[in-house]
């Protein structure tokens, strides 16, 4: 079972920008997808944005499209979100996960078994 450890939230203003890492137990990014999700509060967990197993491919949930980029790092076992132009409903806890389902964009939710403790991102004037 991969466990995920998400760094790198904070607080940021409007505009601002973080970048979150993800990184899993073991080395699983040349076979897997890694999805980065968030819950705000009161609402239910989403996809944002993953990066498939090649690194050809990406996605990026409507909301978020034009502001973040994702980006990975095999060496370094890493999956970074960088997050720009940050607005106030970005704010949530920020998580990642991963699929070995081939062909596979974005892990889905119940594909993950056990979620980390997530980065909390908080934008705020």
């Amino acid at each position: 079972q991969v466990q995920f450890e998400e760094s790198g939230g904070g607080l940021a203003q409007p505009g601002g920008s973080l970048r979150l890492a993800c990184v899993p137990s073991r080395a699983i990014m040349d076979d897997h997808a890694i999805g980065w999700f968030r819950r705000a509060p009161g609402k239910e967990r989403e996809v944002v944005s993953c990066i498939t197993a090649d690194g050809t491919h990406t996605y990026f949930s409507d909301s978020v499209k034009g502001r973040f980029a994702i980006s990975r790092d095999i060496a370094k076992n890493t999956v970074t979100l960088h997050m720009n132009s940050l607005k106030l409903e970005d704010t949530a806890t920020y998580y990642c996960g991963a699929t070995r389902r081939p062909d596979a964009v974005c892990p889905q939710q119940w594909e993950i078994d056990s979620w980390g403790k997530g980065t909390l991102v908080t934008v705020s004037s």
